[in-house]
């Protein structure tokens, strides 16, 4: 091969590849912040190491194999990314407080923006599909040890072979085999119940979602109840508790929102994991509509099936979404 003499020269053959690294370490990670940290370490190892590049495998499986490792090493001792509802708790009642844990470190969306923002420099490249970053996908992922999520991604996501995904973890084909075995076991329990959404383009995707959205909007209790599906699942980082059931979760709106009214509360579209998703606002003292929670609404044929609402405002700005709204009219 030429010799790469530049850093510049270097990024050229890189830099493409840089949205689906960063859906990969995503995976892995199951946050946002780490994964383009890792994805910048990733980059600098792999500088480091472009004199030893053979190209006996394309560059793509080169960046990452090093990502891939990279993430394994970061995420040594660490605990994994959980939702409220794989904690292991049952659903909570609505009539009881709330329990805030800021110690968990909660698994995070991940902005459509960060992925699709662009146009892809190479349109027939592989390119990062979005079930490949569905919220529910991640979140069963982190129910596996680093190990076999490396394994799952590898084989199950990118398509690797076993051989590949062997060389790349420093294991026997074997190993690599029975792992991937165990871990699709976890990954079928751990999804046994999720919900299958329809097309993000089906009309009834469409009307639920404004169904939904203009339930908060017009503080309408029971338009929100009639969007949801009987068993539909709440839950709200990093709130301890979840809840399960249309009613129940119209009673912890009625409990705990701090709305009373009419607009009290605005949505504003964005995008989050490949689907929409919207950022609420709350009306102040001030009149202000400040950001107040992130939510990521999966919908089914029969409804809204289940809702993550982050109680975290950091997540607006990377949703592309401001801290506050203009005043109305």
């Amino acid at each position: 091969m030429s010799t790469v003499t530049t850093e510049q020269d270097f990024l050229a053959q890189v830099e493409p590849l840089r949205r689906e690294l960063i859906a990969h370490c995503y995976r892995m990670t199951g946050s946002v912040h780490d994964a383009e940290d890792l994805v910048q370490e990733t980059y600098l190892r792999a500088w480091r190491a472009f004199h030893g590049f053979e190209e006996r495998s394309s560059i793509r499986t080169w960046m990452y194999r090093i990502a891939t490792n990279t993430c394994l090493t970061a995420l040594e001792g660490r605990r994994r990314r959980p939702l409220p509802t794989g904690l292991g708790q049952p659903p909570a009642s609505p009539a009881n407080g709330l329990t805030r844990d800021g110690e968990v470190p909660w698994l995070e969306p991940l902005a459509d923006d960060a992925l699709w923002a662009t146009p892809a420099p190479d349109p027939a490249a592989e390119t990062v599909t979005r079930d490949s970053v569905r919220l529910a996908l991640v979140a069963a992922l982190q129910h596996l040890t680093a190990q076999q999520r490396a394994v799952v991604i590898l084989c199950d996501v990118l398509a690797w072979r076993a051989a590949e995904a062997a060389e790349t973890l420093g294991l026997s084909v074997g190993a690599v085999t029975s792992t991937l075995q165990r871990a699709r076991t976890h990954l079928a329990r751990a999804r046994e119940h999720e919900p299958v959404p329809i097309a993000e383009d089906d009309p009834r995707t469409r009307a639920l979602l404004e169904r939904y959205a203009r339930a908060f909007e017009e503080y309408d209790i029971d338009g929100l109840v009639q969007v949801l599906t009987a068993d539909a699942v709440w839950e709200m980082p990093p709130f301890l508790d979840w809840y399960r059931g249309a009613s129940d979760i119209g009673g912890l709106i009625t409990h705990h929102c701090p709305a009373n009214a009419a607009g009290d509360m605005r949505m504003v579209r964005t995008s989050l994991n490949g689907r929409t998703a919207f950022g609420l606002y709350m009306r102040g003292e001030d009149g202000v509509h400040r950001a107040f929670n992130l939510h990521a609404p999966v919908v089914t044929a029969d409804g809204v099936a289940h809702v993550t609402a982050w109680f975290d405002t950091d997540l607006f700005t990377a949703a592309g979404l401001p801290p506050a709204l203009p005043a109305v009219g």
